[in-house]
């Protein structure tokens, strides 16, 4: 069976949102196409998500709809991941749940893919975000840094929220990596992308799972990912403390203790940094060789397996 359009919807306590999701999807896709399937990724969910996705499958037997329940929280990368081993569809879109990104943009992406062939994926970027200055010219400020650091162009301003034809997403199901930086990816793996703006609406319920601490934690993630060049930062510390020691060797000769103690307590912090730098990285390794799976599903549910039984 042949089906022209993959959504992916991770989850994680959207109990207040994925039924309302699941009618303006619906709503959306009329007078586009009914070939479409609609990919619920439940990330270890702790409020109700699990019983509303299995009261939304089995009382919309009508639409295409499969429900993938983790044993855990395994983070939304692993649930994007997981979304794109599921997707049978020509195109795939990776969208939120909470509606804050309008399923008529999906719409208006896959349009855009069907008008130009030469195009493969189609990413959205925030015509005007709602975030403070401050974290706006962080984030920009992190993907030019990341852009030359790795050799590769980060769109600064696109979110995960886009459609890409199936070739990609198997493009980056390949991709043997446990510790994932979509971003990045949809990036390393090249092909022709187009930029379109949104308009952002305001959530419906819940509250957002983005703070300071987890984007900070996100972009060091990146740079760990997608560039080695933190791991060189002895060599230019070592020169820079090279410098430094015939400077305080300089003033110890007019005050000893204090130019011994300065020395030893600014070498040792540098160190330290660098050991930090190498552990982290060590830490990714060890991890990757572990080998261990990306996720755990605990249960899956699926049209297909409603449309064997009525065969």
């Amino acid at each position: 069976m042949s089906v022209k359009h993959s959504l992916i919807v991770p989850c994680y306590n959207e109990e207040g949102n994925v039924e309302n999701f699941l009618k303006e999807t619906v709503e959306a896709m009329k007078g586009y196409t009914d070939s479409y399937e609609i990919i619920f990724v439940n990330d270890g969910s702790k409020d109700t998500t699990p019983k509303k996705l299995r009261q939304i499958f089995n009382e919309n037997k009508d639409v295409r709809i499969k429900v993938i329940n983790f044993s855990r929280n395994f983070g939304k990368e692993a649930a994007m991941y997981t979304g794109f081993t599921q997707a049978v569809g020509e195109y795939i879109t990776i969208i939120d749940a909470d509606l804050q990104q309008d399923p008529k943009y999906a719409v208006e992406m896959a349009r855009i893919l069907d008008s130009d062939p030469d195009c493969d994926m189609v990413a959205a970027y925030q015509a005007h975000r709602k975030e403070g200055k401050a974290l706006s010219k962080g984030k920009h400020t992190f993907y030019k840094t990341i852009s030359k650091m790795s050799g590769i162009d980060f769109i600064s301003d696109a979110s995960d929220f886009r459609t890409l034809r199936k070739c990609v997403a198997d493009t980056i199901v390949a991709l043997p990596e446990y510790h994932r930086f979509s971003k990045g990816i949809f990036s390393w793996v090249g092909y022709n992308t187009v930029s379109i703006p949104y308009e952002v609406r305001d959530r419906e319920n819940g509250e957002t799972k983005w703070n300071l601490k987890k984007l900070i934690a996100y972009a060091i993630e990146g740079i760990m990912a997608y560039t080695d060049k933190p791991l060189k930062l002895p060599l230019y510390l070592g020169a820079i403390l090279l410098v430094i020691s015939v400077v305080f060797g300089i003033i110890g000769l007019l005050a000893p203790y204090y130019g011994i103690i300065s020395a030893v307590l600014f070498a040792g912090s540098l160190v330290l940094i660098c050991q930090g730098i190498s552990g982290a990285y060590l830490g990714k390794v060890h991890t990757q060789v572990k080998d261990r799976p990306i996720f755990i599903s605990k249960e899956i549910l699926s049209y297909e397996d409603n449309q064997e039984s009525d065969n």
